[in-house]
């Protein structure tokens, strides 16, 4: 396989999950190279070659999103670019996937295998719920999910507002463990995925692994931080058809 990473979680059997890198693609500079995002001023032509080396490589069909950093689930599509922050699936051989470049990217299952979804967590989304929408979705208790924390921004690059913080804390106190002090006044560094643990566990999701990238400081992946002209980078989940 390329240069991209395969999740180690204890997903059930036939349960399979990928994050593709910046590298070993076409795109070229500031996209370089394997730049998936087709909105992002990238050449068209590159972003759709990227795109089918990554299905191909994968023997996948990708549901790609417009994400909008909401919380709608909608049953992934291939043959469609629906507005949503998260899909599911229970059919073998589609894969839920989300573009990232700092957000929080989350990868779900139920136990037993039949069902998958991913979300797309910003802090607005994942304070207004994207991942416990997308947990809903799977209609299982939530004892019988699974989830995995892709790459995202860490909490040594991510600074935030007091807002920021206020939006979290006002529905889930225990979220304040998640913020410390800025060297800035008035401001604070945001721990992303002790949040979205933090959010799942009220939800009765404790079965919660991955976590402990930084996307800004880790050159594998895009960082809108970093650069506001930049890639995007995806995580998919799938059932395997030949299981």
């Amino acid at each position: 396989m390329s240069d991209w990473l395969i999740p180690d979680w204890p997903a059930p059997a036939g349960i399979k999950s990928c994050i593709t890198t910046r590298n070993g693609g076409v795109s070229l500079a500031p996209f370089d190279s394997f730049n998936l995002g087709d909105h992002v001023d990238d050449d068209p032509q590159a972003v759709a070659a990227n795109r089918l080396r990554l299905t191909s490589e994968l023997k996948i069909q990708a549901a790609w999103l417009k994400q909008v950093h909401g919380v709608v689930v909608a049953e992934a599509d291939p043959t469609q670019v629906v507005e949503a922050d998260a899909s599911w699936t229970a059919t073998p051989g589609i894969a839920c996937t989300i573009m990232t470049a700092d957000c929080l990217p989350a990868l779900f299952c139920d136990r037993a295998g039949t069902r998958v979804a991913a979300a797309h967590a910003g802090w607005r989304g994942l304070a207004a719920g994207v991942l416990e929408a997308a947990a809903d979705s799977l209609q299982v208790a939530p004892e019988d999910i699974m989830v995995w924390l892709g790459p995202a921004i860490g909490q040594p690059s991510f600074e935030v507002g007091g807002e920021v913080r206020d939006a979290f804390i006002s529905t889930h106190p225990q979220t304040d463990a998640a913020f410390i002090p800025s060297k800035n006044p008035g401001r604070f560094m945001a721990d992303i995925y002790a949040l979205a643990r933090l959010r799942l566990a009220a939800h009765g999701i404790t079965a919660v692994y991955g976590g402990g990238f930084d996307t800004f400081t880790d050159p594998r992946f895009y960082s809108y931080r970093q650069s506001a002209r930049n890639g995007r980078f995806a995580s998919l989940i799938w059932i395997d058809p030949v299981r």
